[in-house]
Formats: C-alpha cells, sequence, structure tokens
C-alpha cells in the first residue's frame, strides 16, 4: 500500500558534485535501507549550497511514502521541523501536525555536523497556486494552528529584536539622498520625519507583548494542504528557517506585506484581523491592543522599503509604503 502520488519535481538537476549527491549512499543507510536512490534539484529560488531531493520510503513493511530529503538543515529549522513533525518518542507526528511529517532526521552525517530530514512529501501545489481570498483565510488558520502547536515549547524571556531598526532606515535616508529611488525628494522628507519619531517607535515595538512563536516566513508559496488531513487542519506550512519569537500578529504582518505591491490580490481579506479570529476560535489570545502593535510594525516595515531596492524596488511596492508611513505615523507616534 502506498500513500497517494506527489506533483512531478521541479526538472533542473542539482550537481552531481554538490552535497546531496555526494552525501546519498551515507543517507540512505542511515536510514537502513529503507529509501530509495533520490532525484536531487535545485529550485530557482534555491540559494547556497543546500541540496533537496525526492525519493520514496518504506515507511513499514509492504508501504512506502514518498518523501522530501533536505540537507544541511539549519539549526533553527531543523528544531521547529522536529518539534512539530514528530512526536516526543521520535515517530512521525499525526496527520493533524501543521508541518510536514518527519519520518527520519539527524544532526550528523558521514562524520559531519549536519542537519538533515526525510520529511512527508505532500502532493498537489502550493495555495499560492491558486489564489483566492479562501487561500488568504486559510493561510491565516495554517499559521494559527502552528502557532498553537508551537505554543508548547514555551517562550524565552525576553528575545532580542534581530533588526538594528535605526541602522536600516538611516540605510534607507541614504538611498533616498542619492536620489536613487522615485520621489526622491518626498521619501527624503518622510524618512526625516520617521527618524525624529524614531524613539518613541522604537520604544513601542520594544514594548509589544512576546506571546507567540511566529512562524517567520508566511506566504501562500509556504503553505499547502495535505490530501488526508484531519479537521480543522485546512493546510501545512513549510520552511520554519525563520521561525522566532515575537507577537502573534507580526505573520500576518509578513504575509501582508507579501503583497504591498498588489493589495488587490488580498480580496479585501484583512489578514490581521482573519489570524485575530483564527486564534480565537483555537482558544489563543488576541485580545491585546495589537493594532496598534501591528501598526508600528508596518511604519516601521515601510520605512526600511527604500533602503532594500534588491527585494523591494518596483515602484508600486515604493508607492504603497510610502502610504503607510503618511496613513500611520500620527497614530503610532501620539
Amino acid at each position: 500500500m502506498s500513500e497517494p502520488a506527489a506533483v512531478t519535481p521541479p526538472t533542473r538537476p542539482c550537481p552531481s558534485s554538490s552535497l546531496g549527491p555526494t552525501l546519498e549512499p551515507v543517507l540512505r543507510a542511515e536510514c537502513g535501507g529503507r529509501l530509495s536512490s533520490i532525484q536531487w534539484f535545485r529550485s530557482d529560488w534555491q540559494r547556497g549550497g543546500g541540496s533537496t531531493g525526492f525519493a520514496t520510503l518504506e515507511v513499514e513493511p509492504g508501504r512506502v511514502a514518498p518523501v522530501v530529503v533536505k540537507l544541511p538543515v539549519g539549526p533553527v529549522e531543523y528544531r521547529w521541523a522536529t518539534y512539530l513533525g514528530r512526536t516526543p518518542d521520535g515517530q512521525p507526528a499525526g496527520h493533524d501536525a501543521p508541518s510536514p511529517r518527519v519520518f527520519a532526521a539527524g544532526v550528523q552525517l558521514g562524520g559531519y555536523d549536519l542537519g538533515w530530514l526525510v520529511m512527508e512529501r505532500l502532493s498537489g501545489e502550493p495555495l499560492g497556486a491558486n489564489f483566492s481570498a479562501q487561500v488568504v483565510h486559510d493561510c491565516m488558520r495554517a499559521a494559527a494552528q502552528w502557532q498553537a502547536r508551537a505554543q508548547s515549547a514555551g517562550l524565552p524571556n525576553s528575545p532580542p529584536d534581530r533588526v538594528d531598526w535605526a541602522r536600516v532606515i538611516e540605510k534607507s535616508r541614504d538611498v533616498a539622498r542619492r536620489g536613487s529611488i522615485p520621489d526622491a525628494q518626498h521619501w527624503n522628507k518622510v524618512l526625516k520625519d520617521v527618524a525624529h519619531s524614531l524613539p518613541t517607535i522604537l520604544a513601542r515595538w520594544g514594548a509589544r507583548p512576546i506571546n507567540s512563536w511566529c512562524h517567520g516566513d508566511l506566504h501562500p508559496g509556504n503553505a499547502m494542504r495535505r490530501e488526508n488531513a484531519r479537521p480543522p487542519c485546512v493546510a501545512v506550512l513549510l520552511d520554519p528557517a525563520l521561525a522566532h519569537p515575537g507577537h502573534w500578529v507580526e505573520d500576518a504582518l509578513y504575509f501582508e506585506r507579501v503583497y504591498w505591491a498588489h493589495p488587490d490580490h488580498l480580496h479585501g481579506v484583512n489578514a490581521v484581523t482573519a489570524l485575530a479570529a483564527c486564534r480565537r476560535e483555537l482558544g489563543l489570545e488576541a485580545s491585546d491592543n495589537y493594532g496598534l502593535v501591528a501598526s508600528v510594525r508596518r511604519v516601521l516595515t515601510a520605512a526600511a522599503a527604500p533602503g532594500q531596492l534588491e527585494r523591494e524596488g518596483n515602484k508600486r511596492y515604493l508607492a504603497y509604503a510610502m502610504d503607510v508611513i503618511h496613513r500611520l505615523l500620527p497614530m503610532v507616534t501620539h
């Protein structure tokens, strides 16, 4: 008996000299001979020296499952992939897991300190392939379920903010002064106003409740459906390499920011409000002043946009970011 067939993998092969093909014999031995030969590939968005492949794994006598093999895996991704994808005794999690089920994993391979994962391979396409208002709601529900399951890990007392916002915004000011963005003179004035109010803005951001583990990379390309999912699970979130402690609203804001250049793609759904509603349905806290927290983070993100031209350089994105600052800066500084 086999698991359902999965989608055809990308066709760009991984070079035979890369890490995955080199360590494949060792990995297959580590899996006790249950892992088939691996079809290694590199996705267009993949960076660095990591390797990903498709294979099958004998999960029990007479039953094989399609799997994804990934190595090396960084410590944050490894922690959350295994925490959410396995049971405490090391078995694959149930079909209601908010993360891919993990069949095998380790932090050493062939004498190297190297994280690796053998995870369930989900069928179909990411939710972003057929985007709709329902997809936005499903992603928020998946985020709430991910946050709910992660909550049992406990939160650190005072996690540091990983972003030096003063430095980031100063970089944006430098870009505006050089006149290398549309409407540079206006940006220069607006960013001067932000810099003047930055102590107040950062004080409010720093005072936000640290009340959740956030996935950190929430977008519909990182969400897929599990064919035999058990309600209420509607989607599975992939790639938790950016998971971090913070305020729960941060996941919704990340999702929202992806569409700043095309806000109509959200089909009128407010991601923050939708995530709050999903959290309440799961019995999670969502009653604090999250509107102010969201507005503060939107202003910081918008002010950072000119300094991130390599990623956020299109005119529509910058125009939306400018509008965010005009609308919300007075609110977050008074």
